[in-house]
């Protein structure tokens, strides 16, 4: 790491101890973008890294909700909005035993990146809370989420912060939560929260987004080394709704996959994920991958509590949480015959694990690039929201790959910029980070 860099990085530690996932996040951003600063020495002196560093602010409340037997339960609630140079502050909400304010921070910073990946006028936020919706009841979700927005609302607006859903927050706590805002606003501003149904404000392909921006974007990847989908062997980790539409679209690029998994174990299914099965069981029964092989017969396979990535692929996808491909996994997926990695999650790979990648000349998409599909369409469903105009799925999908694809070739030609061909991690750092450091230049001291 640039000397200067490395003492940024010390500084962030000692004034954010405890935050493994937010250290993970800064150093590796900051272990890509040294070359930049030779090239514009401005960014130093103004102290722009370290400021992108410090969230603009970090909100940290109680929530306190009834559950079905009447039993007062207490969870806590964050938003941190972490840069806003480039518009309201964006990104989603995770509802999850495991989030705290490092996981929070750590999806805020680098969704400042990805946001300014995408050439959208959004800048970086995030939040969430440690409540596990996981069996609970309808009602007792809503009623979490009521609570929750009963205090969240204060803080966001369609030109301040605009949340979205993440890990936990599907359509379902959307809906509840925004009808908790219009509850207490009186207004109905559609713009407020993204990844609503059709019915209230939706747009189309938001649901679809990050697993077929994802998708797209490995496509690009594969393209730029004169391949494709057709006929590879792919694995996809997670079965939520980012695995799934996944899976849709690599199924539809001429793609084969052949596992998924939940937190339970893995599927393999040969002759390849039956799409329709697999969204019954997760989406409208939220059942275990264990159904589904039972519903499959013969063709399918569950393994329980094992990693998905030790069946062999050509093409990995991982697509569930933080830090689940390690170094020792990488290095069992390149000796399979794994050529092409596309990151649907944030972070699913640790640092040990992208080095074996990339040393072993694997084509390694980011999450802040690959995934940035999800985002992307989010701010395209606040301009319809805006203009109180609606598009159709063909368009919709259409402005989505010619997003991704854009992305792709960014990073490509930054990284080729800066002396590092097809290393698409110091590409999309290093384009996201200078749009975002010019706007803070050209704001003043922000």
């Amino acid at each position: 790491m640039h000397e200067k860099l490395s003492s940024i990085y010390d500084n962030v530690l000692r004034r954010n101890p405890g935050e493994t996932e937010f250290h993970q996040a800064v150093r590796e951003v900051l272990e890509s973008i040294g070359p930049v600063l030779g090239k514009h020495p401005e960014y130093a002196e103004s102290k722009i890294i370290e400021r992108i560093c410090e969230p603009e602010r970090q909100i940290i409340f109680r929530v306190p909700w009834a559950d079905d037997r009447g039993e007062v339960q207490i969870n806590r609630g964050f938003r941190v909005e972490f840069n806003g140079a480039l518009g309201p502050y964006k990104g989603g909400l995770r509802f999850h035993p495991s989030v705290y304010l490092g996981i929070v921070k750590f999806l805020g910073f680098e969704q400042i990146f990805k946001n300014s990946l995408t050439g959208l006028p959004i800048g970086g936020g995030k939040g969430g809370s440690d409540f596990d919706p996981k069996g609970r009841s309808d009602r007792e979700v809503m009623r979490f989420c009521q609570s929750f927005m009963t205090e969240l609302y204060r803080h966001i607006g369609e030109y301040t912060d605009v949340p979205a859903g993440d890990i936990g927050v599907g359509g379902r706590e959307i809906g509840y939560l925004f009808g908790q805002y219009k509850r207490i606003t009186n207004r109905y501003e559609s713009g407020v929260i993204t990844g609503k149904g059709l019915a209230y404000g939706g747009a189309q392909v938001r649901t679809e987004a990050t697993g077929y921006g994802c998708a797209f974007f490995v496509d690009e990847m594969l393209k730029a080394r004169g391949t494709s989908f057709d006929g590879r062997r792919v694995t996809v980790s997670g079965s939520g709704n980012v695995a799934v539409y996944t899976i849709e679209k690599i199924e539809q690029l001429g793609g084969r996959v052949v596992a998924c998994s939940d937190s339970s174990g893995y599927v393999l299914d040969e002759k390849g994920i039956d799409l329709d099965l697999l969204k019954q069981i997760k989406q409208v029964e939220r059942g275990r991958l264990n159904v589904y092989a039972e519903r499959r017969g013969h063709n399918a396979t569950f393994v329980a509590g094992r990693n998905v990535w030790e069946v062999p692929c050509e093409v990995a996808m991982p697509s569930a949480t933080q830090n689940e491909i390690t170094g020792r996994d990488a290095a069992v997926m390149v000796g399979n015959g794994c050529i092409a990695v596309g990151e649907g999650a944030n972070m699913p790979t640790t640092p040990e694990g992208i080095k074996v990648f990339l040393e072993a000349g694997v084509a390694f998409g980011p999450g802040k690039a690959a995934n940035a599909g999800g985002v992307a369409t989010s701010a395209l469903e606040m301009q319809q929201n805006a203009s109180r105009d609606s598009w159709t799925f063909e368009f919709s999908e259409h402005r989505l790959e010619e997003i991704m694809r854009d992305i792709h070739d960014r990073c490509l030609q930054t990284a080729d910029e800066y002396g590092m061909p097809g290393d698409y991690v110091a590409g999309a750092n290093i384009d996201g980070f200078r749009r975002v450091a010019d706007a803070m230049l050209a704001l003043g001291l922000i």
